[in-house]
């Protein structure tokens, strides 16, 4: 029987009023074993629990728990999976982490593919170390959405792509999840050469022939760093070839549109600023299925920044007025460097005495190609603003970040920085409003 141990219990939780502690043993729920976080999640839905624990002095307790019916049990684990993260089988030809360079945290080399962090965390995930048994239990547990990358569904394509002999029957599989009731969101890297131009008319009219439980589609550029030496040959999208892309998403939205009243497929920001186009309407987003994966992120960001200047510049004027001038600098990626330029400026003109410097942070660590502002370094930051004219504090975005600390992907971390910099600096959320306040120092 697997013992699960349990490291921590939610207080006032059920668990709590059962008298389970931290370092009990999760044995079973209602008699049946627990091999995995679907299981538990499972199980413990219930109103009426019997679970069985197991104490530190050896005692095994049978434990009857009455609770509101999806209501947290309040159990945490020391492994939140319960069962070990499965790792990435593949060999894909654009595998980012096969493209860091020596040296970096472990962590960071791990590859998964676990449906189980699909539903948890919305990571992307190939299905190709899936079985049918598998997949059926998705359904039988209604883990809903799960996130997967598909990339192309030409069979001997996607065999290619991924490296992996068994990854010809993705279709197959999205179609027992999707006929099961459970919603999809694909996810297509696209690469020149590869699986664009007619591929990727053959893969967003096949993924579309299983909608509605097909519930969104993305196409994002593949990410290119200077470490491929020997790796597959790959080239970056010029802006012509990115204007191209957006031109096939934008005839296959219209189809979908008309036939199914959605869009269904998005285009990464990067392709439109890439190619000098603008960005599409908010609406023209819908509900933002797959902004995590940089789809409509920068036009949320600039719709928060909008609203909220609207509902609470009345309020923010009054706590600026009177103040003294204020200077502040902003590092961020060339990707969104022009649009954070655009919201600069509109609060220098609409504040008095404030004044906004926008650095573009050249990605020296990964190479040119990788413009993104989720994947600047701290080196980078220090050594292109070290000296530079930065106010009272420099503000940098979480999406820098490891989750949950304040440590950039090259280890330096954000007292670090500060440090080199001699100069304050503030972690701003991935909202409009709080970048807002964050420059305005209101906070």
């Amino acid at each position: 029987m697997k013992k699960i141990i349990i490291t921590g219990v939610q207080p006032n939780s059920a668990a709590t009023d059962a008298g389970i502690e931290p370092g009990d043993l999760l044995l079973s729920v209602n008699r049946q074993q627990i091999t995995d976080i679907f299981d538990y999640r499972f199980l413990t839905t219930d109103s009426n629990l019997l679970v069985e624990i197991e104490k530190k002095n050896g005692e095994v307790w049978e434990i009857e728990i009455e609770k509101d019916e999806y209501e947290d049990l309040g159990l945490e684990f020391e492994d939140p999976l319960i069962s070990e993260a499965k790792h990435c089988a593949n060999k894909c030809l654009f595998c980012f982490i096969d493209q860091l360079p020596k040296g970096m945290r472990e962590t960071l080399y791990f590859k998964d593919d676990d449906s189980r962090l699909s539903f948890l965390n919305g990571n992307y995930v190939t299905l190709t170390n899936m079985k049918r048994d598998e997949l059926e239990r998705i359904v039988r547990y209604r883990m809903t959405p799960v996130n997967v990358s598909v990339h192309t569904t030409n069979p001997a394509l996607r065999v290619k792509m991924l490296g992996n002999r068994f990854a010809g029957d993705v279709l197959d599989k999205m179609r027992i999840l999707t006929d099961g009731g459970i919603n999809v969101n694909a996810q297509i890297v696209l690469c020149k050469g590869l699986n664009d131009g007619p591929e990727l008319d053959r893969t967003l009219s096949e993924l579309s022939a299983l909608w509605p439980g097909m519930a969104s589609i993305s196409v994002v550029p593949v990410g290119l760093t200077k470490w491929r030496e020997g790796l597959y040959p790959l080239e970056p999208f010029t802006a012509g070839e990115a204007g191209e892309v957006l031109a096939q998403v934008g005839k296959w939205q219209k189809k979908f549109l008309d036939e199914f009243g959605t869009r269904l497929v998005y285009a990464a920001d990067e392709f439109y600023i890439k190619a000098g186009a603008e960005l599409p309407e908010y609406e023209e987003y819908e509900d933002f299925p797959q902004i995590e994966n940089g789809v409509g992120m920068m036009k949320q960001f600039m719709y928060e920044f909008d609203e909220f200047l609207d509902t609470s510049g009345s309020m923010l004027d009054s706590r600026w007025k009177g103040g003294p001038p204020r200077t502040v600098s902003i590092a961020t990626g060339k990707c969104a460097a022009e649009y954070m330029e655009k919201m600069a400026r509109t609060l220098e003109k609409r504040f008095d005495g404030l004044h906004i410097n926008v650095y573009a942070i050249e990605n020296g660590f990964f190479g040119e190609n990788v413009t993104v502002t989720g994947l600047l370094t701290g080196r980078d930051i220090a050594d292109q603003l070290k000296g530079r004219m930065l106010g009272s504090e420099l503000l940098i975005s979480r999406c820098m970040l490891k989750s949950g600390e304040e440590l950039f992907l090259d280890d330096c971390t954000v007292d670090g920085l500060s440090s080199v910099l001699d100069k304050k600096v503030t972690i701003v959320d991935n909202d409009g409003a709080d970048f807002i306040t964050r420059v305005l120092g209101t906070t």
